[in-house]
């Protein structure tokens, strides 16, 4: 019918003797419609029997989530690692020196399950760093060293937080973006003098910088000074899983604050025992010290596995 509409009016203009009028444009097609987002994926229901799911990082250093029977009590290697959640959600890690293979269980009424876990090893540098402040690497005047015991005290308090959240189940976003010049576990030599290793992943950005929780939990300590630390920031996600902030030049939290993923904490700086401005993130999990990098991918993976509904 458009066409025969169209016809006639070039047929008028040519039999006028005028120029043929053009056709008026066709009206342009309906914009296709932007596809709907991914909905978010369900939970899994909560087990209502025993059983033991766990998915993440299977490495040295690694952090893995489980999913198993509410308030079921969890081993690895046979020993005690508290017990799952409201939800069934329990926190693992392995250690720097973790071997070949490790063992996680879990138990309720008398019964127990078990699975056993391939643990992939991984290999440390040494990093030799020098012009450190030497009261920083061996302390030796009275008064450093009572300031260290005091603020040992105050560490020891931050670490012995179990909220019961889960702020791991979000996953882990990464604390500033920059280039990593130190990696976790590595052996150090500090002013020549061999020292533990590394449990943080050094971040170099200039000082400033925001930096932002990888994960939603309550601080429970913030300290502006520490001897070692500088400015020091502790997060507690749920299940005993603490993330720290060293080296700070400015904090913008308090202890018993809550933090949502990418609230910024404070800004990145040079105190403490640090040669220039970088962020030292680092993790603990039950006296534990796990690599914060290698969180991120493995909590994703676990994520992957074990949040979408059957």
């Amino acid at each position: 019918m458009m066409r025969a509409l169209a016809a006639l009016v070039l047929l008028a203009a040519c039999a006028a003797g005028e120029a043929p009028a053009q056709p008026e444009p066709a009206p342009p097609p309906p914009a296709a419609e932007a596809p709907a987002p991914d909905p978010e994926p369900q939970l899994q229901p909560v087990p209502q029997s025993l059983s033991l799911n766990c998915a993440g990082a299977f490495t040295q250093g690694g952090t893995v989530l489980c999913r198993t029977l509410p308030g079921a009590a969890i081993a690895v290697d046979g020993a005690a690692s508290g017990a799952a959640d409201a939800n069934g959600w329990a926190v693992i890690g392995f250690t720097r020196a973790h071997g070949a293979s490790g063992r996680v269980s879990a138990s309720a009424g008398g019964q127990t399950v078990s699975e056993t876990y391939a643990i992939a090893p991984r290999e440390f540098d040494i990093q030799r760093i020098d012009g450190l402040p030497q009261q920083t690497v061996t302390p030796t005047r009275p008064e450093v060293l009572e300031r260290i015991r005091r603020e040992a005290a105050l560490k020891r308090e931050g670490w012995d937080s179990f909220a019961e959240i889960e702020g791991w189940l979000d996953g882990f976003i990464w604390p500033v973006e920059g280039r990593i010049s130190g990696n976790w576990g590595n052996q150090r030599i500090l002013n020549g003098t061999p020292a533990n290793p590394h449990y943080g992943v050094d971040i170099a950005v200039p000082a400033g910088t925001p930096i932002r929780a990888p994960a939603g939990g309550v601080v429970t300590l913030a300290q502006p000074d520490m001897h070692y630390e500088g400015g020091l920031v502790f997060i507690d996600h749920g299940q005993g899983l603490i993330t720290m902030y060293l080296h700070m030049s400015r904090l913008d939290v308090e202890v018993g604050q809550q933090v949502a993923q990418g609230d910024v904490i404070g800004a990145v700086g040079a105190s403490g025992r640090a040669t220039g401005p970088h962020l030292c993130w680092r993790m603990k999990w039950r006296e534990r010290q796990l690599d914060p990098s290698v969180a991120i991918d493995g909590l994703a993976e676990a994520r992957a596995q074990l949040l979408a509904a059957n």
